[in-house]
This record gives C-alpha cells, structure tokens and sequence, in this order.
C-alpha cells in the first residue's frame, strides 16, 4: 500500500513514493528547469539514483516522464498499490480546514484562490490536471498548506482592515507550512507523551515560519495573508512596513510588480548579502563581511522577537522545536538564537546541538527551563498519512 506524494512547482515537480503506514520513502526525484532549454530529471529508488538532462516542456511531459522512470528504474507503479495521489496545495483561503478529495468544484475553488497564492497555486493546478488525467481511477487529494491554521483565534486571524474591504477581498492571516508545523508539533506530542504542551514550531528554511500550538491547536503564526509576512527568508522581507510600498511607488516609481518582486525575491538574505543561502552567508561573515554579520543578526533578531511574543501570548513555553532545511541543520545558528533566550531559563547541551541530526533529539541541558528540540519534518509523509485518513 502506497501513496505518490506530488509538489508541483512552477518550474519544478517534486515527487515521493511513500508507505503511510511504516512512513518509509519507497522512492522519490525530482523534475527541475521546466520550460527552459535543458531540464533535469533525478529519480531515485533502491540506493540508485539515475539522473537524465533533457528538454521539459511542460508539466505534462514532465510527469509522463515520470512514470516512465518508475517503469524502467522502478518501482513499477502497478505493483505498488497506490491508493490515493496526494497534492500538496499552499493556499485553501477560509475553505479547506482539512484535506479534500479533488473533483471539479476543489479545482475551482483552488483556482479562485490563485490571487492569494499567484506563486504556487497556479503550478499545483498543473500538476493535478495531469495527475487526474494520468491517474484518473486513483483518488486525487489536496492537502493544504493553510489547513493547520484556518481555525486560528479571531484575534491572531485577522487584520485591523475595514472590516467590508476585509470580508470582501477575503484578507486575514492565512499562513503557509501549516503540514510541516502540525506534523512536527505532534511528533512532539507523542515522543513526550504529552498532548497539553505548549509549543512553538521554527520551520526555518528557504522560506521561514513560526507558530505557536497549544495542546495541538495553531493560536497564531507568522505567515499572514501570504507568505512574505513575518520571519526573515531566502529572498523575502518577512515583516516590513506596508508604508514602504506607498514611498517606492511614489519616489521611487516603482510598479506594484516591481514592489511585488523586491519583496519576494530579491529581498531577505538575498537583499542583505546578495546571496539567498544561510551556509553561504555563514562563509561570507566568516570571511569578514560585515553585511553579512547584520544580515545574520538581523535574522536571529526577527526569530527571538516571535519567540517572546509567542511566549506572551500562551502564557508561557514548554517546548521549542527547529525545523526544516536551515532549523535542522545548522547548529550555529540555533546556538545563537538560544544563548538570546537565558532569560527565559533556556539553557543548551552543546554536545546534543550537533550539526546536523536525522531523528528527533532534544538540545536543552538537563537543567533548562524550556526543552529545546530539533525535529525533521516530513511534509510528505503527513500529505501521504492526510490523503489516506480522507479516503479511508
């Protein structure tokens, strides 16, 4: 029995083949650069990874390529199981609290919301098409980034708008990462055997969130109508004054796409140091670069000032949690943005804050008022557990 996870971007198709039940990954690759002169196929299965460099076209060709890797470089798809296609989906608005089973009306609505997620909802569309073309007798499930955190407190959902300007262009607090945040904030849960915790979850990668969980509910997270809110990220500014767009529009001439793609991508680490890669911006402050020291410090800043209202706003913190490609990795900077916490009685086992950790491991000292933990996420093993608890 398996699932095939699918995270269509808008030049890239991510893939997984995965037991929901032991969480095993069966196989998995990805289709990279489509629409560009040379794409990239990276299948991997076995121990064996088989790469091939050729023109993708489109989405289309894309995943028909991709069964035919799972027929020549396996595993074959008809000895699978598969039971259900899940799709990762970033923006569910106000209408999906929960995974859906895709017919026509999801793809509708998953299409209206494109002004919300203009980045990532119009790629997903694609690769549902050709999933429900291709896979037209296996359900097709949508699971939605936002799910997590559609019953958020009134008082962290919404926006302090006109509340007519509010209800009809549906803006309030949307967040994004919600599969992450909830899959790691259970985990949680259940290594400590505790489902009254109060948490808060750091996905700290390329993009970067926070939530605060109590007792398995979201009360509140950075991301808000779209992901550029809150946390500093790879390219994008996280929290920063609407005012700003008013002056370079005004002064500077910009267009609301010129402001849209300062803001996204050309901006965060990326805007501070040029580059968009916490590792490289580590080897640049290293080296001296002082612009890359505040970016850094800029960065752990934003972090530490959602961490303490978080704190606030549960009444206190039993567990932090880092995770995601930066979170799980970089030991560093975790140290940094905990020695910012002794205040709160945070107190970290430098032998237990390795680089790098594959299972989930606690980095608070024995002696620590807050337990500190590093947990992998696996989106795609919640999207794969999500679509089978739907069509089961």
């Amino acid at each position: 029995m398996s699932v095939l996870v699918i995270n269509s971007g808008s030049s890239s198709i991510k893939y997984q083949l995965i037991d929901p039940v032991s969480g095993q990954s069966v196989a998995n690759g990805l289709v990279e650069r489509i629409g560009e002169d040379l794409g990239h196929y990276q299948h991997t299965y076995g121990g064996t990874t088989t790469d091939i460099e050729e023109p993708v076209p489109d989405h289309g060709v894309g995943l028909r390529k991709v069964l035919e890797l799972f027929n020549t470089a396996g595993p074959s798809l008809e000895n699978a199981g598969i039971k259900a296609i899940g799709h990762r989906v970033v923006q569910g608005g106000k209408y999906f609290n929960k995974a859906a089973l895709i017919d026509d009306a999801v793809v509708s609505r998953i299409r209206q919301l494109i002004p919300l997620g203009p980045l990532h909802n119009p790629a997903h569309l694609k690769g549902i098409e050709v999933a429900r073309e291709l896979f037209a007798e296996i359900p097709n499930v949508a699971v939605f980034d936002t799910a997590f955190f559609q019953d958020l407190p009134a008082e962290a959902a919404l926006y302090a708008l006109e509340r007519n300007v509010a209800e009809k262009y549906e803006i309030r607090r949307y967040g994004a990462h919600g599969t992450s945040h909830k899959f790691v904030s259970s985990q949680v849960s259940e290594i400590l055997g505790r489902d009254d915790l109060k948490q808060i979850v750091l996905h700290l990668g390329n993009g970067a969130s926070a939530s605060a969980v109590v007792a398995g509910r979201a009360i509140d997270t950075s991301m808000g109508l779209t992901p550029l809110e809150g946390l500093v990220m790879g390219g994008r500014t996280g929290d920063i004054d609407p005012a700003a767009v008013f002056h370079l529009q005004r002064v500077a001439g910009m267009s609301v796409d010129d402001v849209d793609e300062l803001f996204n991508k050309r901006s965060g680490l990326k805007g501070l140091t040029g580059e968009n890669d916490m590792r490289t911006v580590w080897k640049m402050a290293d080296a001296g670069d002082q612009r890359a020291h505040e970016a850094i410090d800029i960065y752990v800043h934003r972090i530490v000032h959602y961490i303490g209202a978080y704190t606030a706003e549960m009444g206190g913190v039993g567990v932090i949690t880092f995770t995601a490609g930066i979170g799980e990795n970089d030991a560093r900077l975790r140290a940094k943005i905990l020695d910012r916490l002794a205040v709160f009685g945070v107190t970290v086992d430098a032998d237990a804050n390795q680089p790098h950790t594959k299972v989930p491991t606690t980095i608070s000292a024995a002696d620590s008022a807050v337990r500190v933990m590093v947990v992998p996420t696996n989106e795609e093993l919640a999207i794969a557990r999500e679509a089978m608890d739907l069509i089961s």
